[in-house]
């Protein structure tokens, strides 16, 4: 009797041994379990911050640092305009006076304020702005100098000799410093399925094509690795003429000149559209002389007028780029 009762105590210890094990064995899973989740808690914010971020830029333009997400945003490049508004980024100002009618909303100065003329900034008025940073291209060229004293000035303007990947690096940029880069490359994945869609009318096409910039009666022609050179560089038209000089302003040619090429397809930047403002355009009625209406292209009907605000004024954003490529389909049907 003596034995059984000396069992029972001994077996109820081991009971209160092993649940006092148990439980300690419980606490430190469920410490060992908070504390990875809280490790990755913190690897998930650290990956999710891109800053400080560091930009690289061309020559001639100091290196960028933004230490934080900018939120006093002016930009003169209205490609660049185009993209961060189409990825619902907040700009708080513009060059108002030239806004592409697409864009129009930022020509509002209720909702906007003005940062000066395209070339001629208002450095007073965007100082008392106190911006995080300004965006600048090719136009802003001679007043880098003075916007750099002001804010990190940041160069997103088109590399026309390497077009969709300077394009694309803008976007990638536009994403990562405004965190939506989801945003960005679902853009950019939509433009490329575009993009396939000309090239696969355009590969083994025997016609050939040429580009002209018209402004005031004078024609400007644009070839591969040039300013419009994305339809010969990207979508893959052939060139009515190879030896065309690489040149921000073209090169400037004669409505002889356009015979002599005769292409197949004449694309036509009309400058004049833009610059007339609310008047007429004449560029239609000059294009489309005697001498030109001999071209292959005029003869069948293949002379195409480009939307100057998406070509001249806005390319190299995400919404001119699709309307780029929905008017050369349409062109192609």
């Amino acid at each position: 009797m003596k034995n059984w009762k000396l069992v029972s105590i001994i077996f109820a210890l081991l009971v209160l041994l092993l649940a006092a094990c148990g439980g300690e064995d419980d606490v430190k899973e469920d410490s060992s379990t908070t504390d990875d989740k809280a490790t990755e808690e913190t690897s998930g914010s650290e990956e999710a911050s891109v800053y400080p971020l560091t930009i690289a830029q061309p020559e001639g333009y100091a290196e960028v640092t933004l230490e934080e997400k900018p939120e006093t945003v002016v930009v003169f490049d209205f490609g660049f305009l185009d993209t961060l508004d189409s990825l619902g980024v907040d700009v708080t100002a513009v060059p108002q006076a030239n806004v592409p009618t697409y864009l129009n909303k930022y020509a509002d100065e209720a909702a906007y304020k003005n940062a000066g003329g395209i070339k001629e900034p208002d450095f007073e008025a965007i100082a008392a702005m106190n911006p995080d940073v300004i965006f600048i291209s090719g136009r802003q060229a001679d007043a880098y100098e003075e916007l750099s004293k002001i804010a990190k000035t940041v160069y997103v303007g088109v590399d026309t000799t390497d077009y969709m990947n300077s394009f694309k690096a803008n976007t990638e940029l536009a994403g990562k410093i405004f965190g939506e880069e989801e945003k960005a490359t679902a853009a950019l994945e939509e433009i490329d399925t575009k993009i396939a869609e000309i090239t696969e009318k355009t590969n083994g096409m025997e016609e050939k094509a040429l580009i002209v910039l018209a402004s005031e009666g004078e024609l400007s022609a644009y070839g591969a690795g040039s300013r419009f050179g994305v339809i010969h560089d990207v979508y893959g038209f052939k060139q009515s003429d190879e030896n065309l000089e690489v040149s921000t302003h073209g090169q400037s040619v004669a409505y002889e000149y356009v015979l002599e090429k005769n292409p197949d397809i004449l694309f036509v930047v009309d400058r004049d559209a833009i610059m007339a403002g609310e008047g007429e355009s004449a560029t239609k009625s000059a294009i489309e002389n005697d001498i030109v209406n001999k071209t292959n292209a005029a003869q069948n009907d293949n002379i195409i007028y480009l939307d100057p605000e998406v070509w001249y004024l806005a390319g190299g954003g995400i919404e001119s780029e699709k309307a780029k490529i929905d008017a050369v389909l349409e062109a192609l049907k």
